[in-house]
C-alpha cells in the first residue's frame, strides 16, 4: 500500500463539495500527492503540469463535459502504459457508460458513489497501474541487457572476423595492416559516393576479408619473388574463388557481402577481368570499391615479388584505368579525396608493375 499511496491522483469534478469529499478519503488512506479543479477548461493544463497516475472525471460539467475532457486528454496519455481513467457520473444508462469507454474511462462511479466503493476501485486502478510500471521496468531492463549482449556479439563477430582476415593475410603480409587499410578506405570511398552509412559500415567491416582465399594458393605462387608464369597467374586468381567458396551460405550481412567481394574484386569494369569477366554495373558495387582501394594499397606498399610505387605514379595509374579496369563515379571520388590518404610506408623509388600487382 506504502507504494501506491506515492501515486499522483487528479480529480476533475465541477463540485467543490464532491472534490473535498474525495480528497478527504484518499487522505484518509494515506494519498499526499492529489491535485483537483471545478474548471474542466484546466484539465489539460493541469494534466500536463501534474503527471497524475489516475485520473477522476466527473461526466456532467458546464462549458465542457467530461466527454470533451476526454478528447483533449486522449492524446497525452501514454499508449505503451497502463493510465487509468475513473468516471464519476449520476447517468447509469448503457449509452452513456459505452460512449465513455469508447474515450477511453476504465471504470465507472455511480453518484452518489460509496466510500468503500471509491476506495476500492481507486485501489484496483492503481494496483493495475502499479503492475504495468513493474513490467514496463522489467522490459526495458531486459532490453537493456539485450542490446548489451547484442553488443558483445557484435564484437565477437567483428573480432573474429578481423582475424579471420588477418589469417588470410598473413601469409604476404607479415603486419597484417593491409586488410585494414583496405577495409578503411573502403568504407570511406562508400561514404564518399553517397552510399548509407549502414552499407558502408559492411563495406568496412566485409571488405578486410576480400583475399581471404589466399589461404589456398601455395606459397610457391603467392611468395614468389618474380613475374609469374601464365600458369602461377591462373593459380593465383583461384583466391577469388576460394574466398567466395568459404564465406558462402554466410547468415549474416557481412559475410554475404564479404563473400561478393571475395569473389568479384577482381573484375574490372569494361568486363577483362577474373572469375566471371562480369561487366559494368554487373559487379557489385562493394567489389568496385575494394577492387579500387586494393589495387591502391597493394602498388602503395612492398610485397614480396616488387617493391611499393611512388603514391603519385600510383594515382596516375589509378587515373588512366578510369572507365577500364575502375567504375568511373568511384575512380573519380576516389582520386578527389585521395589528398587525404595516409600512406606512411610508400617507398620512394618506382618499379615496374608485376605481372601480379593486386592479385
Amino acid at each position: 500500500m506504502l507504494e501506491i499511496a506515492k501515486s499522483r491522483i487528479l480529480i476533475i469534478d465541477d463540485d467543490a463539495s464532491v472534490v473535498r469529499s474525495l480528497r478527504q478519503i484518499l487522505a484518509r488512506d494515506g494519498f499526499t500527492q492529489v491535485a483537483s479543479t471545478t474548471n474542466p477548461c484546466m484539465s489539460r493544463e493541469l494534466f500536463i503540469e501534474f503527471h497524475p497516475d489516475l485520473v477522476v472525471l466527473d461526466l456532467r460539467m458546464p462549458e465542457l463535459d467530461g466527454f470533451g475532457v476526454m478528447e483533449q486528454l486522449t492524446p497525452l496519455l501514454p499508449t505503451e502504459i497502463f493510465l487509468p481513467m475513473l468516471v464519476l457520473t449520476g447517468d447509469g444508462t448503457t449509452e452513456g457508460k459505452r460512449r465513455a469507454l469508447a474515450q477511453g474511462a476504465h471504470d465507472f462511479l455511480q453518484k452518489p458513489f460509496d466510500v468503500v466503493e471509491v476506495r476500492l476501485r481507486i485501489r484496483h486502478l492503481l494496483q493495475t497501474r502499479m503492475l504495468h510500471l513493474r513490467l514496463a521496468d522489467q522490459n526495458l531492463a531486459l532490453e537493456v541487457r539485450v542490446l548489451d549482449r547484442t553488443r558483445q556479439w557484435e564484437r565477437a563477430q567483428q573480432e573474429m572476423l578481423q582475424r579471420l582476415a588477418a589469417a588470410g593475410e598473413a601469409r604476404d603480409d607479415d603486419t597484417g595492416r593491409h586488410t585494414q587499410r583496405v577495409g578503411h578506405l573502403a568504407g570511406r570511398v562508400a561514404r564518399a559516393i553517397g552510399l548509407s552509412p549502414a552499407t558502408a559500415g559492411l563495406i568496412q567491416q566485409a571488405a578486410p576479408l576480400h583475399d581471404i582465399g589466399k589461404i589456398g594458393v601455395p606459397d610457391s605462387v603467392l611468395l614468389k619473388p618474380g613475374k609469374l608464369s601464365a600458369e602461377e597467374f591462373e593459380v593465383i586468381k583461384r583466391h577469388t574463388v576460394i574466398g567466395s567458396r568459404i564465406l558462402a551460405d554466410g547468415e549474416c550481412d557481412v559475410v554475404r557481402m564479404a563473400a561478393a567481394i571475395a569473389r568479384s574484386h577482381h573484375e574490372k569494369w569494361d568486363g577483362t577481368g577474373y572469375p566471371d569477366r562480369l561487366a559494368g554495373e554487373a559487379i557489385p558495387i562493394e567489389a568496385r570499391i575494394v577492387g579500387l582501394v586494393d589495387v591502391f594499397d597493394a602498388l602503395t606498399h612492398a610485397r614480396p615479388y616488387r617493391s611499393a610505387w611512388p603514391r603519385q605514379k600510383v594515382l596516375e595509374y589509378i587515373a588512366s584505368q578510369r572507365g577500364r579496369h575502375f567504375d568511373p563515379a568511384i575512380c573519380d571520388a576516389f582520386l578527389a579525396d585521395a589528398g587525404r590518404f595516409a600512406d606512411e610506408t610508400a617507398q620512394p623509388e618506382f618499379v615496374s608493375e608485376a605481372s601480379h600487382v593486386a592479385a
